[in-house]
């Protein structure tokens, strides 16, 4: 029995996730290298003005190399499941979940305090996973975000204040612009597609 065609985009999707990794892995050697002169200014710093460009920068850096490895799978893994309903898709929710989750974290999070690494976007995809389906009542959805919860419900604790040093309000951000993006693609899509022109 053949395997059906994988989804338009796919593969350069794939390459775009691969490289995004690549990046996170290579800024956070240069930020050792450089005694963490990167990581520390550039992230977000909840309600400072130093801490805006945060927004847009701090999920290229992480704390530390267990920090990094513990992202560095769920973001592939979860990314290239939503890579299956294809590249604009994936762009959108990432993009998404990436500045939605910053914001939340630099105007919500404790004065004092900075975050930064991707956890938001990996928040972000299994929010968008996980009600997918239940907004689509799709069964291949359905069937996703069973398999997704089986592999990762776990994660669903870091959604509360549990860990001291863990950014629960940059994950809760994550999760709940997932669930929005779950709720409200088919308009996102619509603005997306009129104002980027991207490919499917």
């Amino acid at each position: 029995m053949a395997l059906p065609p994988l989804p338009d985009g796919f593969r350069p999707g794939i390459s775009l996730l691969a490289y995004l990794l690549l990046l996170l892995w290579v800024l956070w050697v240069i930020d050792c290298l450089l005694g963490r002169r990167l990581s520390t200014p550039l992230s977000i710093h909840p309600r400072s003005w130093m801490g805006l460009p945060g927004i847009v920068v701090a999920p290229l850096f992480h704390q530390d190399l267990k920090h990094l490895a513990a992202n560095s799978a769920p973001f592939v893994i979860l990314g290239s499941l939503i890579l299956f309903q294809g590249l604009s898709i994936l762009a959108l929710v990432t993009g998404f979940c990436w500045l939605f989750s910053g914001f939340l974290s630099w105007l919500l999070g404790r004065p004092g305090s900075r975050h930064l690494g991707i956890s938001g976007v990996i928040f972000g995809y299994l929010g968008f996973i996980l009600l997918r389906g239940y907004f689509t009542q799709s069964l291949p959805a359905i069937a996703l975000a069973g398999l997704v919860a089986i592999l990762y419900g776990g994660c669903l604790w870091g959604l509360l204040p549990l860990q001291r040093g863990k950014s629960w309000v940059g994950h809760s951000s994550g999760f709940l612009a997932g669930a929005i993006a779950a709720r409200h693609l088919e308009s996102m899509q619509t603005w997306w597609m009129g104002n980027m022109n991207w490919p499917g």
